[in-house]
């Protein structure tokens, strides 16, 4: 009988022709979406590209799948343990897909449709999911909620940077719209008689400021005033801000909002003006990059030619709703290098690189290296139970 190492070396050549042979499609495919920005939940053109390119592959995709418009699911294998490949493809309002989700879509198809030639030979089973909305809508968070990652063993996706690191150095987030409640006067005839909303705004601007001097160096506040008022000779009536707190885990975020929140009150209150806040759900927990299923990742990632580096060396810093999928499933987030040096995500310049050469050699190693780790999670013996205790064993210390 074969060895198991000789049956996934084997499997692994032949996922990676694979992608090679399917390499124009999928370049074609993320250029598709490049050009095609849509923001959270309106990702109908992407959605349709994907799905087309699954079903003319033979893989039957489920359209709208779990009631979200912009989701899909594919599956293939009949028996053994479950494994997802995730594709995102939301863009970012203004600026395009300057986080190079087309990256992650076509990625994810190519690594989704090399798995999904060997699943019966291997006796594994696979799903490739299409996630919308991962720029603040939280879209695998609803796909959570509607029982789309039951039964899945591990989730898998690739994340362009302008850097090759293991892993993103993730925040948990969450965002607050607070809207603060004054009087209107005339601001020069009767400014006495007003109660100015917008200082409420300003001050609690003051005090977080204040605040980011005393909070931990991997935590992060940062926030806009969105209206402050309609002409500059009218005391304020009402002014909003939008806010952001970030932390490195979802515990320290609890206390991290608390004293957010007690600053924007005592701006309120110095204002005398009414404050009502809402914290907008859903919130991002951080990621728990599962360590066994990324270390086969990251060997096989290295065996292409790509080096990525600890992030210890290289710290990047984000959210993702990956993050409570994480929690729930052993989940990788690598982060692939699509651009120079320096060059980072959610500018415009990274959103060129995405639709470029560098872009297309992260779309077709990011997926050649997802379908050599899904071999991996199908012959290595215990890797799936292994990472399965580890996340156990993570949850229990959070």
């Amino acid at each position: 009988m074969a060895d198991h190492r000789d049956v996934a070396e084997a499997a692994k050549s032949r996922v990676c022709a694979h992608v090679d042979e399917l390499s124009d499609l999928l370049l074609a495919t993320s250029h598709d979406i490049h050009a095609h920005p849509e923001l959270c939940y309106e990702e109908h053109h992407a959605h349709g590209v994907l799905s087309d390119v699954l079903e003319e592959q033979g893989l039957a995709p489920t359209r709208g799948a779990y009631g979200i418009e912009t989701a899909f699911e594919a599956r293939a294998g009949t028996e053994g343990p479950e494994v997802a490949v995730l594709c995102e493809y939301d863009a970012l309002p203004g600026i395009g897909h300057a986080c190079g989700h087309n990256i992650i879509a076509a990625a994810g198809l190519g690594a989704g449709l090399a798995g999904a030639a060997v699943t019966e030979e291997l006796g594994g089973r696979l799903r490739i999911i299409g996630t919308p909305a991962e720029e603040g809508g939280g879209g695998k968070i609803r796909l959570i909620d509607r029982g789309a990652f039951e039964g899945i063993a591990a989730t898998l996706m690739v994340h362009p940077s302008g850097s090759e690191v293991e892993r993103m150095t993730s925040l948990a987030v969450q965002q607050v719209r607070v809207v603060y409640r004054g009087s209107a006067a005339h601001a020069a005839a009767a400014p006495e008689q007003g109660i100015n909303a917008l200082d409420g705004a300003v001050l609690g601007y003051v005090n977080v400021a204040a605040l980011r001097q005393h909070i931990a160096p991997d935590e992060r506040i940062h926030g806009i005033i969105v209206d402050g008022g309609q002409k500059a000779n009218i005391v304020p009536e009402r002014a909003e801000a939008l806010w952001y707190a970030r932390s490195p885990t979802r515990a320290r975020l609890d206390d991290l909002k608390q004293r957010l929140q007690a600053c924007l009150e005592a701006g309120a209150a110095a204002a005398g003006c009414a404050m009502e806040h809402e914290w907008i759900q859903p919130s991002y927990d951080d990621v728990l990059d599962s360590r066994t299923v990324l270390d086969a990742y990251l060997a096989n990632a290295r065996a292409l030619g790509r080096d990525p580096r600890p992030d210890s060396e290289v710290a990047i810093l984000g959210s993702t709703d990956l993050g409570n999928l994480s929690y729930l499933v052993p989940s990788i987030h690598p982060m692939i290098k699509a651009a120079p040096d320096g060059v980072g995500i959610h500018t415009a310049a990274f959103a060129a690189f995405a639709g470029g050469p560098e872009g297309d050699r992260a779309v077709l190693d990011g997926a050649k290296a997802m379908a050599m780790t899904l071999v991996d999670c199908w012959t290595e013996p215990n890797l799936l139970d292994a990472a399965a205790a580890e996340l156990a064993a993570a949850r229990a210390d959070t």
